[in-house]
């Protein structure tokens, strides 16, 4: 900025400004103090000079914001560096892989393929239960549908039974009267007698049998349905379960240690300057830049909007205030960008 000798002075003054590049204008947006002595406290209380004249400074351009290092994990190497300065990236987009990466995505696949095959064998496990079941189903059915007829067959013997003892007993009766008036023998009656005992107890053995069978079909019912239940818990126990819950989580734990060995964008911007090269270690010393902290790979920067930033003489910084218009050149522009001063801090 200008061609007037630069003399670092002990008091650090700084004038920035944003460009906006793309189209071709600039406004210069900050100018930065740092003063160390009460006496240029003084010198910026005194008047401004009536007569402006033009202030001359050195700077450099930034972006817009902070500058952001790119880290990796220190004592790791770099595998493959996949941008280059000056390249605009996406937010996620892969800076470079770890020296780690292949190991860690062969680990990946190989819990990715186990964890298929746990699947298989969970799938089988499931249709061996799923066949268990249904056999157990069938027992059940094969057990409790005779008993059932069985019960139905003796209901009705039941009944008819209970009829035939009705008909023993009106029977008894009407011979009884007889006998009383004399129109049957003494024998007759007797017989009669023992006919409605007879029917009796064969109703109750009826009943009997009813009741014995009713209990045999809860205790059927009752044995099938706790095998079905003991088969879908043991299916739900299987070893498979346990080998599909185990695999699974070796996958996700495989799949996350990849991660970590791919360096991504943590936003959008560009590639302002690469600090290691493919091979070297994260967490040694750099020679790239000095102010990059040990870990960097990487700064980014948004470049969409840009700074500049200018050292002013302690001797002129006086003269500078907020809203006064600047001019900007440098041999990489084709002409010259006019701003005005932002800020003073």
């Amino acid at each position: 900025m200008g061609n007037k000798p630069f003399l670092k002075p002990s008091g650090k003054w700084i004038i920035g400004g944003v460009i906006l590049l793309a189209a071709g204008v600039a406004t210069i947006g900050i100018i930065q103090a740092n003063q160390q002595f009460a006496q240029q406290e003084e010198q910026q209380k005194a008047p401004l000079s009536s007569e402006p004249r033009a202030i001359a400074a050195l700077g450099r351009i930034e972006p817009a914001g902070e500058v952001i290092e790119v880290s990796g994990p220190s004592g790791e190497r770099i595998l493959r560096l996949m941008v280059k300065e000056g390249q605009r990236i996406d937010k996620g987009r892969p800076i470079a892989l770890l020296e780690s990466y292949p190991e860690r995505q062969a680990e990946a696949q190989l819990a990715a393929s186990q964890f298929l095959e746990a699947q298989n064998r969970w799938a089988k496990e499931q249709q061996l239960g799923q066949a268990q079941s249904q056999e157990a189903e069938a027992k059940r059915s094969q057990v409790i549908y005779p008993k059932q007829q069985e019960i139905v067959a003796q209901k009705a013997l039941v009944l008819e039974l209970d009829a035939q003892r009705k008909q023993a007993e009106n029977d008894f009766n009407r011979y009884e009267k007889l006998e009383k008036d004399g129109a049957v023998a003494r024998q007759e009656l007797e017989n009669k007698a023992l006919a409605l005992r007879s029917k009796e107890q064969q109703l109750q053995n009826a009943i009997a049998t009813l009741a014995m069978l009713e209990q045999e079909l809860i205790t059927n019912a009752s044995q099938a349905e706790a095998e079905i239940v003991t088969t879908l818990a043991t299916t739900d126990r299987s070893q498979a379960q346990v080998e599909l819950a185990s695999a699974k989580s070796n996958l996700e734990l495989a799949k996350a240690r990849l991660v970590r060995t791919i360096i991504r964008a943590p936003q959008e911007g560009q590639v302002l300057k690469v600090l290691r090269k493919e091979g070297e270690a994260i967490g040694g010393s750099q020679g790239n830049s000095n102010s990059s902290s040990q870990t960097a790979i990487v700064e980014l920067g948004n470049t969409s909007q840009m700074y500049v930033v200018a050292e002013i003489y302690e001797t002129d910084i006086r003269q500078i205030r907020v809203g006064l218009p600047a001019t900007i050149t440098s041999p990489v522009l084709t002409s010259k960008l006019q701003g005005t001063v932002e800020k003073l801090a």
